[in-house]
Formats: C-alpha cells, structure tokens, sequence
C-alpha cells in the first residue's frame, strides 16, 4: 500500500518528477487502474513479466466493487459466441483458475451445473447451447432428460437439462488476496483511494492523478485538479464500472475505440435457516442481459438466487463509478 503523497514524494527523492504549474509529472513503467480481481490478475502477470507495476485504486482497499458483488462462479465457456475472445479466454483460464487454485490452496470447489429447460420451447434453445459449448471446445456437457436431472436434485423440476461438470465456484476474496500477495511480492505497488480523473493520449500517454477524497468535493461542484502527472509507458484500464467513463476523460483517444455502456442493478436473495434444497448450480437459459436468475451455493453451503435485472435508463455518472456509488 502506497499513498498518493508518498508517490509524490517518491518520485522528488528519485529525480523523477518535474514540475509544470505546480503540479509534479513521474514517469513510470506499466500502470494498472482498478484493484479488483481482474487488475490484481493483470498485475501479477505484468510483474511476473518484469514490469515495474503501479496499481491505483479509488476505494480504501481491494476488491469492493464488482469483484466482491457477483456469484463467485468458475463458469466453464459454454455462452459465449464461437471464435470470440471471451469463449477462448474463458475455457483456457477456467482450466488455469483451478490449476492457481489447487496450488495456492484457495477455497473453490468443481461442483457441476445444471442448465434447465421448463418447457417445450426452450428444449431446442438447450440444443443450441449445447452445439454452441462445443464449438467453444466445452467437450464434457451432459445431456440429460429431466427425470435424470431430477434424480440429481429432487426438488427441480425441468424437462431436459445439460450438466456442465467442470462448473464450480471459488472464494472471491481468498482469490484477491493471493494475487495481491503474488504482486506486491514481485514489488508491485499498490497506492489507494488514489483516482485517475482524466488523461491525455499523444505522443505518450498522461494520467491525471488525485486523491479520491477531492472527487466527494466535485460531487457538489468543485472542480478536481491533479495532484500529480504519471506518464506510464504502458497502461491497463480495468477500472469496473468506471473503466468507460474514464476512457472517455482520456483527450486525444479516438472515442471509436470506447464502446457505450450499459448499466444495470440487480439483487441477491439467500434463502436462511434451512439445509440447501440443492448440490449443484441451477441456471435457467440465457436471457437478454444476462444468464439469468440463477440458484448459487457458496462454499458453506448458502444458497443465493439472482441476481434480477433492472436496466438504468439514465446510466450513471462518471463521479458515481469512480466511487462506487453504483454498487450496492
């Protein structure tokens, strides 16, 4: 952990900085915006590779955005389209998730998944799905009638159903911790409740740097002025819900480049004070926004439905993402 001062004074000790109205510009190696799971990841690989690392984070410490507000499922690639990025990275990392796991001692557990058909209509969208996960190179789906399905979980109730063995879930935080620890152990550091405001791209890059504090201040009203320059030579936007409106802060970039956003909230709801009705993941099929209200267990067991879908037409303001006003 690294305060925005000491990044300042930092870079005067070094010889880094020079100062232009007022204001002290370092140069640094790779910098990484956003400690939750995916920039911890990013982190780590980056210092593995001998990158010099810096990772600024807005909130007080690690994680408290979407990386700790989600079902804390391992899925297995099964959704996305064939030839996509998003298919490929997610069967070659669901394999590499249980290998770091397996080694680090991390709590996860491969419990298995089953998607449900209810009716007659959606038997065939489960064959697509099916056909779909293939192509992904998911080979160890299951088709199952429903009185098969059923067998497995006796309070389900479906007419055919696809098992997905290699679906499992893991401990979010656990998993965040051990990347942090894997970072700042290859000298990683980590400076929070630091917030990049804005930047420039030209003929290098610049990044705007305040302490998150100022940005409550702009909530009212008040402009935010850098505290300070970082003119990175490498830079990794994975800033959350923040990472769009914060590229689009960024002068110079062709905003081609910065797809729109579309926020949506949703709910969990726990069902207490009994014995889980259910060993596996229930999911229903995919809908528009989602893959639906799902049935998760934690690993004590806890059952979890959702999370609900309710799409914000007036979206969010940057100051609201950057703080995580947003995420409930």
């Amino acid at each position: 952990m690294f305060p925005l001062r000491g990044l300042a004074g930092s870079c005067r000790r070094r010889g880094l900085a020079r100062f232009a109205a007022g204001v002290p510009r370092e140069a640094v190696d790779a910098v990484v915006v956003g400690a939750g799971a995916v920039g911890l990841a990013v982190a780590r690989a980056l210092a593995m590779a001998g990158r010099e690392v810096l990772v600024v984070e807005a909130a007080s410490s690690f994680g408290t955005g979407t990386s700790s507000r989600n079902s804390e499922v391992i899925h297995a690639g099964i959704y996305y389209p064939p030839g996509s990025l998003k298919a490929s990275l997610c069967v070659r990392g669901r394999e590499m998730l249980y290998k770091y796991c397996a080694e680090r001692e991390i709590p996860h557990k491969r419990l298995g998944k089953l998607i449900v058909a209810t009716g007659a209509a959606e038997t065939a969208k489960l064959d697509m799905l099916l056909r779909t996960a293939k192509e992904n190179g998911v080979d160890d789906l299951q088709m199952m009638e429903g009185s098969q399905a059923m067998e497995m979980e006796p309070e389900l109730r479906c007419l055919k159903a696809l098992l997905s063995p290699s679906t499992g879930i893991i401990d979010s935080h656990s998993f965040m911790l051990s990347l942090l620890a894997d970072s700042e152990n290859l000298g990683t550091t980590i400076s929070y409740n630091t917030a990049v405001i804005s930047g420039h791209v030209g003929e290098g890059l610049e990044l705007h740097i305040s302490e998150s504090k100022e940005l409550e201040k702009s909530s009212v009203g008040s402009p935010v002025s850098p505290q300070i320059v970082l003119l990175p030579k490498l830079l990794i936007n994975s800033a959350g819900l923040s990472a769009v409106p914060l590229a689009t802060r960024f002068h110079g970039l062709d905003q081609a480049f910065v797809p729109p956003a579309y926020y949506a909230c949703g709910c969990y709801f726990t069902l207490s004070q009994t014995k889980s009705p259910f060993s596996h993941l229930i999911y229903p099929l995919p809908e528009d926004g989602g893959i639906g209200v799902h049935v998760t267990l934690d690993l004590n067991g806890l059952v979890r439905f959702g999370p609900d879908v309710e799409w914000l037409d007036g979206g969010m303001g940057d100051m609201s993402c950057f703080l995580n006003r947003g995420v409930n």
